[in-house]
């Protein structure tokens, strides 16, 4: 049986995803703030899941579960960062921002670093991390929001090339960076391509599964992505 640990697995992708990683034949820690949702998700699968409540946005608790959940698990084939947030702050409201910078920056960074030690002393394992189409470019809306989620591609990217150093060649990182999914962080109104939860948690795991450096969520973003990346800076600031 392989051992994943999925941070954020309380609602939306991170549950759904859970579920087909159980269905799949995983053993699967999982976290999130609210623990009376962590148990009510454990009574459904009681020999399939571990429970850890954590708040990714405290670096220091972060390290204390993970370490906590290797020792249960021994080893851990797979680690999935989902979790996150995000808010529409068109006028820059720092405690937003902070929220912001603490999960998708400090706490994401965290998780990497200890996921990409771990593995690197096991020598196999596959870190997955969920960042956003909004990792491409900027936004007048939510700027921090589009940041982080540049700063987690980048950082991604950068352990996939680290990963060079590892002998076995049994280190795998990928990025699904996600569109416009039904779940509570879609950010705005305007919202299109609106992609059904299930059909996202399916998608991501085809791409675990296959092992992809890079995965869009659903596949069309990828096209979007490519667009965005040679749109000068003038035309987003009289579209977006």
């Amino acid at each position: 049986m392989k051992n994943a640990i999925v941070f954020g697995a309380t609602s939306g992708i991170g549950k759904s995803l859970t579920e087909i990683l159980i269905k799949e034949g995983y053993k699967v820690a999982i976290t999130g703030r609210r623990l009376d949702k962590l148990k009510a998700f454990k009574k459904q699968y009681p020999d399939n899941i571990l429970i850890k409540q954590n708040d990714i946005q405290d670096v220091d608790d972060v390290a204390r579960v993970f370490e906590e959940i290797v020792c249960a698990f021994k080893t851990i084939d797979l680690v999935v960062q989902s979790s996150g947030v995000g808010y529409v702050n068109p006028k820059l409201d720092w405690e937003l921002q902070q929220q912001t910078i603490n999960t998708n920056v400090l706490g994401c960074t965290k998780l990497y670093i200890l996921a990409y030690n771990l593995f690197k002393k096991q020598q196999f394992g596959h870190l997955v991390g969920i960042s956003s189409i909004a990792s491409i470019r900027g936004n007048r809306s939510a700027p921090d929001y589009f940041a982080s989620k540049a700063y987690q591609k980048a950082y991604l990217e950068s352990l996939y090339i680290k990963t060079k150093s590892i002998p076995s060649g049994k280190v795998f990182i990928t990025d699904i960076r996600l569109g416009f999914v039904d779940t509570p962080m879609a950010l705005g109104d305007a919202i299109f391509w609106m992609v059904p939860l299930e059909k996202a948690a399916k998608q991501i795991f085809s791409a675990i599964k296959k092992k992809k450096r890079v995965a869009y969520i659903s596949k069309r973003w990828e096209l979007i992505a490519w667009i965005l990346s040679f749109m000068p800076a003038w035309v987003l600031k009289k579209v977006l």
